[in-house]
C-alpha cells in the first residue's frame, strides 16, 4: 500500500537539497535558495474556486465509496465478463483518483483508491464465467485480465496507471507493472502475447494467459447469459440477453495486430520511468518503428490489421482496414437497424505519445499528422458543404461529417507545442485562454466541474438499485470525480482521458512540508502561458496566517529542465526538473520558467527521491 511519508522537523530542508543539489546526470541546480513569494494579494476567484474543486471533489469520493464499495474493497454488483459490462468497468468507477490525489486532493482518497485496487483484484479473480471459455477460471489472472481488447483493457488500467504518480516507490506497485509489462515482452511463458520476429501482438485479445488464436465468437465479448428485463439495463439499451449477442455479432475477426495494441506500450513506459531499464523503452520504440514503417509503407493512414505473418491486413482478407474496431467495421444496431460506424483506430495515439515521452523526438508524431492531413486532403463538398470522412471500406471512404478530422490532434499539440500541430486542432477554450483571448476561462471552467459534481451526487443519492440489480458499469455515471480544469489550469496540461495514458502537462506540484503528491493545502495555481522554451504561472496561498512551500516540477515526470526561474526582480538558476518555492502568508505571484522540453530522462521518482 502505498504510504503518504511523513517527516521530522528537520527534512524538508535536507530534502530541498537533495532533490535540486543532487539530480546528477539529470541536472544540477546553480542556486539552492528556493523562490520566495512575499507580495501579498487578494485571493483571486480562480483560486478560490480550486480549493474547493479539490475539497468537492474528495468528499464526494469519499461518499461515493461508502455507497458502492464494501470494506474489502469490492464494487457492490453482479460481476460479469464481458465488452458490454465488465471488469474494466468496475475499477472505471474510481477512475482519475489517483490523478485527483496527486493534484491535491485528500489523503483519504489515495487510501480509498489503494483499498479499491486490491479488492478489484481479489474480486475479479475470484469472479469466473460458466460458458464463456476464456474465463472460466477466473476473469483475472496473476492480477491481471486474462484476455480482452485493449480498448477495455486500456479502460481497465486507468486507475493503475494513474497510480504511479501518487508515489512509485511501493514495492508492490512496482512488481506488478513488471510483471504487467512482461505479458507484452515474453517474460512469462503463459502468455506470449508478442512475436519478436514480425514485431506484432498477435491478436486483438490478448492479456495474463496471451493472446486469443482464433476468431472471437459474441459470446466472448457479451459474457454468460444473464435475466435483463426488469431487473439490469445494459448501456447498449438491450432488452435481452439475445440482443446482447446481437450486439456483437460481427466483432469476430480479432486475429493479428491492430493499433489499438499501442496502448499496451504505457506498461513499459510506466516500467521505464521506475529505474531507466533500458529494456523496456527498447520495446516501446521497437513495437512503434515498427507500425511507423507499415503506415509509411501503405502511403495514407495507419492500417488497422497487420496478420499473424506480419503482413499488412494478412489477418482481413488482405484488406487494410478490416478487423474489428478498424477503418471500415460498421455494423448494425440490433435495437434499431441502423448502421453504426466503430472505427476505434484513434486509440493507439497513447502509443504515439509514449514513443514521444521516451525520446522528444518529432518523428514519434509525424506519422500521426500525415494520417490527418491525408484524412483530411479527402475532403468534398456534398450538398453545398465541405465533408470529410471517418471511415474506409470496399467503396473508399465513407462515414462523412462536416468537421475536419482531429482525432489525438489537442494531445499532440501540447506535446509538440508546434504551430502546425495548433491548426489541426478544433476551436478549444483553454487554448484560446493560454493564448490571452479568453480571460474568463478559468472560472467557467472550475465552476462548470463543480457543478458536475454537485449533479452527479445528486443522482447517486436518488440511485434506488441494490447490488444483486447493479452491473458494474451502472455507477459510472454518478462517478464524481472531476479534474479536467485542475490539469488544464493548474498543470498546463490535458487530461489524460479513459485508456491508461500517460500524463502530459506542463508542470506537477509536491507539498515540501508533508512530502506528498500535490499542491499544498491553500495553495493554488493557473498556468497562464505554454512556449517551447517558457512557462508562466501564477501561484497563490490563499491561507492568510501560515507560509506554504511546494516543489514545482517541470513535466508530468520531471522531462523538462528548468534553467531559471523569475519573479519580479527576483532570479534564481535551477538547470533541473525541480524549484522549490516559499509562498509568505497571503501571497502570490507571477512566476516565469525558462526551460528546456524533454531535455531530460522521465522519472516517477518524487523531488525527494531523486
Amino acid at each position: 500500500m502505498l504510504q503518504p511519508l511523513r517527516p521530522s522537523s528537520w527534512l524538508p530542508r535536507v530534502v530541498l537539497v537533495l532533490s535540486i543539489g543532487l539530480l546528477g546526470e539529470i541536472g544540477c541546480a546553480q542556486a539552492a535558495d528556493p523562490l520566495r513569494l512575499d507580495q501579498s494579494v487578494s485571493p483571486p476567484a480562480w483560486a478560490l474556486l480550486e480549493r474547493e474543486l479539490l475539497r468537492a471533489n474528495a468528499a464526494a469520493c469519499a461518499e461515493f465509496y461508502a455507497k458502492y464499495f464494501d470494506e474489502r474493497g469490492y464494487l457492490l454488483c453482479v460481476e460479469r465478463w464481458g465488452g458490454d459490462d465488465g471488469a474494466d468497468d468496475a475499477i472505471e468507477n474510481c477512475n482519475d483518483w489517483p490523478l485527483l490525489y496527486s493534484l491535491g486532493g485528500d489523503e483519504n482518497v489515495c487510501r480509498l483508491v489503494e483499498r479499491a485496487w486490491e479488492g478489484h483484484l481479489r474480486q475479479f479473480t475470484l469472479a469466473k464465467t460458466t460458458e464463456v471459455p476464456l474465463a472460466r477460471d477466473g476473469m483475472y489472472y496473476k492480477e491481471f485480465c486474462v484476455m480482452f481488447d485493449w480498448l477495455h483493457l486500456g479502460e481497465g488500467l486507468t486507475v493503475f496507471n494513474q497510480m504511479g504518480l501518487t508515489g512509485a516507490s511501493d514495492p508492490n506497485y512496482q512488481r506488478r507493472v513488471r510483471r504487467y509489462a512482461g505479458f507484452y515482452m515474453n517474460e512469462d511463458p503463459g502468455a506470449p502475447n508478442y512475436d519478436p520476429r514480425h514485431k506484432i501482438i498477435r491478436s486483438f485479445f490478448n492479456g495474463s494467459r496471451g493472446p486469443l488464436l482464433r476468431k472471437a465468437t459474441a459470446l466472448d465479448w457479451a459474457g454468460d447469459p444473464i435475466e435483463v428485463e426488469n431487473r439490469f439495463k445494459p448501456k447498449h439499451g438491450e432488452r435481452t440477453f439475445q440482443e446482447m449477442l446481437d450486439h456483437f455479432r460481427d466483432y469476430t475477426d480479432t486475429l493479428g495486430d491492430h493499433p489499438q495494441n499501442l496502448r499496451a506500450t504505457s506498461l513499459a513506459t510506466i516500467a521505464y520511468l521506475l529505474a531507466h531499464e533500458p529494456k523496456y523503452k527498447q520495446f516501446v520504440l521497437e513495437d512503434f518503428d515498427a507500425w511507423r514503417e507499415r503506415s509509411a509503407a501503405l502511403g495514407v493512414v495507419i492500417p488497422f490489421n497487420v496478420g499473424r505473418d506480419g503482413q499488412i491486413g494478412g489477418d482481413a482478407g488482405g484488406k487494410w482496414y478490416g478487423g474489428v474496431y478498424g477503418w471500415g467495421f460498421t455494423v448494425k444496431v440490433p435495437q434499431t437497424g441502423a448502421m453504426a460506424d466503430r472505427n476505434r483506430t484513434m486509440d493507439g495515439f497513447d502509443g504515439f505519445m509514449n514513443a514521444f515521452l521516451l525520446t522528444g523526438d518529432d518523428k514519434y508524431l509525424d506519422t500521426w499528422r500525415r494520417m490527418i492531413d491525408a484524412i483530411n486532403g479527402q475532403r468534398k463538398m456534398v450538398d453545398g458543404k465541405l465533408m470529410y470522412p471517418r471511415m474506409y471500406g470496399d467503396r473508399g471512404w465513407y462515414g462523412w461529417t462536416s468537421e475536419p478530422y482531429a482525432e489525438g490532434a489537442l494531445k499532440m499539440y501540447v506535446l509538440s507545442l508546434r504551430q502546425d500541430d495548433l491548426r489541426r486542432v478544433p476551436r478549444n477554450a483553454w487554448l484560446e485562454y493560454l493564448q490571452g483571448r479568453n480571460a474568463e476561462y478559468p472560472e467557467t471552467a472550475l465552476r462548470r466541474d463543480l457543478q458536475q459534481i454537485r449533479r452527479r451526487v445528486a443522482g447517486m443519492r436518488q440511485d434506488d438499485t441494490t447490488p444483486d440489480t447493479r452491473l458494474a458499469d451502472d455507477p459510472l455515471e454518478f462517478a464524481p470525480c472531476t479534474v479536467a480544469s485542475l490539469v488544464e489550469l493548474a498543470c498546463g496540461g490535458v487530461h489524460p482521458g479513459r485508456g491508461g495514458a500517460i500524463l502530459n502537462v506542463a508542470l506537477r506540484y509536491f507539498d515540501a512540508t508533508a512530502r506528498r503528491p500535490g499542491l499544498p493545502p491553500d495553495v493554488a495555481a493557473l498556468v497562464e502561458r505554454v512556449q517551447p522554451d517558457e512557462v508562466v504561472v501564477q501561484l497563490v496561498n490563499v491561507n492568510q496566517l501560515d507560509e506554504r512551500r511546494l516543489f514545482v516540477q517541470a513535466g508530468a515526470y520531471g522531462e523538462h529542465q528548468i534553467i531559471e526561474a523569475q519573479v519580479d526582480e527576483q532570479m534564481i538558476t535551477v538547470n533541473g526538473p525541480v524549484l522549490e518555492v516559499r509562498l509568505a502568508p497571503g501571497a502570490g505571484g507571477r512566476v516565469t520558467l525558462k526551460t528546456q522540453r524533454f531535455k531530460l530522462p522521465p522519472s516517477l521518482a518524487l523531488p525527494w527521491e531523486r
